[in-house]
């Protein structure tokens, strides 16, 4: 188990069987077998919740039932998830983001990670301050450096650029840059993003040229998944990063709904890009006037004598108040006729149909309007002032501080900083950089070092950026009459790792979006699949994008196994091994640590680099 404290007890012995992934074979005379090194150095996790096994792969739940026959919008008997229900939605089964988290964290696992987090704590004046004056006292294999600590959680994986920045700018300095990306000047990667071509269409564009795109192949809602783990790996804004995948999550749209083709592209830049530093209100106001969700969710199909309430359900249950915020279901049914008349055009534009709006006073966790015009600008205002003042809700304050505090802190984020940073919300009305200022000038965030287990797409993107691979194509590549470049290509082969291990941007089927804890993720097979593409990266084999050989990673090599060893670890997770893990790598070498190796470390090099990003220092962030 690569939990926070790093190795846990080693895994019982598993037989090879179809799906596992080939590691090299164990060599006879080796003291210590390749496989058996790499399993017992980074565990096989394998998280029992409930008694049944938690597989890596998303579950995908039955969200959404038949069509039922049209309620009456207008009648005072509220359905309760039954075959009358117009959207034949059933609400025991929906999951909200935080209540999936806590479910998770029930297992014995769970119980595990809250014994050692980190508890109480207060704000201090400024981040630099809090980090200067907090006191590590979990237990953690990550070295207690507060500069590491900030790349690990505030990108998707440290780097020597990353780490000088923060040193140069000061740990203020660097947070405030992140907090105006548009500032920072855009990546080499970001500016060949220009080689995907349907990420330059709007979405008039899109359906227009929907055939010639699909006799092409260009698959645009892909495309889009591709240029998000481009920016994930390459992009210098990384907070901003780190935050639209955390609302990705939160005020989730899956890219492959059937129409994510067309719209999910726009709702990515008008909706989560434009407002991910700014303010949710305005982006959950945003998102409930965007034909991504109004199609995504069945708004479109809902009509004053024909309520469909999923929207409706989710607004409140997964993007504001949450699950235990106080509504009842006479709230949803309100709400749902409130929002009534939103839909998309022929033309696929946002449209508001008055005739087909609920006219009548309406009232709702405490919101009630009058709701007594169809004007279009009169009703529309109504739905928007719903919209926000639930954004605004008490319960969506502590939501959103429990999910930051969750992706930021730790699986079982202190309440003491939750309430803090709900507050914060609240008197900042929704706008998320106070927020994040509040959270990074906490001694909770500071002392929470190593509480955090990457998830397998930032496993992944860690990884790469780790090794520092180029996104230029090799000059061994031929691209031959391939349409797609090499760059493109290259992307594409990420995410379809991604897709195999189960987790890649926006890429939940269901509108909960994916856990963001640890015990939700831990497979064998998975980190086993991760660790066997951590050596293809290493071994160089692909020609679409400049990797680093494995025995240049490090400048100037030392001569013995031992130090090689340590100066690796050093530049690939800023930081040496204890003794025991450097011991199980020596051992994949078959070497010991006085023995005198050259560059290439006498031709292992390749599976000791893949050892140390197999370490728990390469899991943790």
């Amino acid at each position: 188990w690569v939990g926070p404290e790093g190795l846990g007890r080693p895994a019982p012995a598993r037989t090879a069987g179809t799906g596992l992934p080939t590691l090299d074979d164990d060599e006879p005379g080796r003291k210590v077998g390749r496989r058996k090194a790499m399993v017992a150095l980074g565990g096989t996790a394998a998280v029992v919740a409930g008694g049944a096994a938690l597989a890596m792969t998303p579950q995908i739940r039955s969200l959404f039932g038949d069509e039922a026959a049209a309620g009456d919008a207008t009648g005072s008997t509220v359905t309760d998830g039954t075959a009358a229900r117009p959207s034949g939605q059933q609400p025991s089964t929906v999951r909200t983001y935080t209540e999936q988290n806590e479910s998770y964290m029930g297992s014995r696992a769970g119980e595990a990670l809250k014994k050692n987090a980190p508890t109480g704590g207060r704000t201090f004046s400024g981040p630099a301050a809090a980090a200067a004056e907090t006191k590590v006292t979990v237990k953690t294999v990550l070295a207690k450096d507060p500069i590491l600590h900030l790349a690990r959680r505030a990108t998707f994986g440290a780097t020597p650029a990353v780490v000088s920045d923060i040193k140069k700018l000061g740990i203020d300095g660097w947070i405030r840059a992140q907090m105006e990306p548009d500032k920072l000047e855009p990546s080499k990667a970001e500016l060949k993003l220009a080689e995907l071509p349907t990420q330059k269409l709007d979405v008039q564009q899109l359906r227009a040229q929907r055939d010639q795109l699909n006799d092409q192949g260009a698959q645009p809602e892909r495309e889009m998944v591709d240029a998000t783990i481009a920016r994930q790996i390459w992009s210098k804004r990384q907070l901003f990063e780190v935050m639209v995948d955390f609302w990705n999550d939160f005020l989730h749209v899956a890219a492959d709904f059937d129409g994510g083709e067309v719209y999910r592209n726009s709702f990515d830049k008008d909706v989560v890009r434009k407002h991910a530093l700014g303010s949710y209100p305005e982006m959950l106001v945003a998102a409930n006037k965007h034909p991504a969700l109004l199609i995504y969710l069945n708004q479109k199909d809902s009509r004053k004598d024909a309520i469909n309430e999923n929207l409706a359900r989710e607004n409140l249950e997964l993007y504001s108040v949450g699950v235990d915020g106080g509504y009842k279901e006479p709230d949803v049914r309100q709400a749902a006729m409130l929002q009534t008349g939103r839909g998309v055009d022929d033309k696929g534009k946002y449209v508001f149909r008055p005739e087909q709006h609920y006219v009548g006073k309406v009232k709702i966790l405490g919101f009630t309007h009058a709701n007594n015009s169809s004007d279009p600008k009169k009703a529309e205002a109504a739905i928007d002032a719903y919209i926000t003042y639930i954004a605004l809700h008490p319960s969506t304050a502590k939501y959103v501080a429990q999910s930051l505090a969750t992706r930021f802190v730790s699986d079982t984020p202190p309440k003491s900083l939750v309430d803090r940073l709900a507050k914060t919300y609240t008197t900042n009305k929704g706008m998320i950089k106070p927020v994040l200022m509040a959270l990074f000038s906490s001694s909770e965030f500071w002392a929470a070092v190593g509480q955090k287990v990457r998830r397998p797409m930032e496993y992944l993107v860690a990884t790469y950026r780790t090794l520092g691979v180029s996104p230029e194509a090799s000059p061994k590549n031929n691209n031959g009459d391939n349409k797609r470049t090499p760059f493109a290509r290259g992307l594409r082969q990420i995410h379809d790792k991604m897709r195999e291990l189960g987790h890649f941007p926006m890429g939940q089927p269901t509108p909960d979006g994916y856990p963001d804890v640890y015990v939700a993720w831990t497979s064998a097979g998975t980190m086993l699949n991760g660790w066997n593409e951590a050596g293809e990266l290493l071994a160089g084999y692909r020609t679409v994008f400049t990797y680093t050989a494995p025995e240049k990673l490090v400048a100037k090599p030392p001569a013995t196994a031992g130090a090689y060893v340590d100066a690796l670890s050093q530049r690939l997770v800023n930081q040496k091994l204890s003794t025991r893990e450097k011991n199980l790598i020596l051992g994949v070498a078959g070497v010991p640590a006085t023995a005198k190796v050259d560059a290439t470390f006498n031709g292992a090099i390749t599976a000791v680099a893949r050892a140390i990003l197999a370490s728990p220092q390469h899991h943790l962030r």
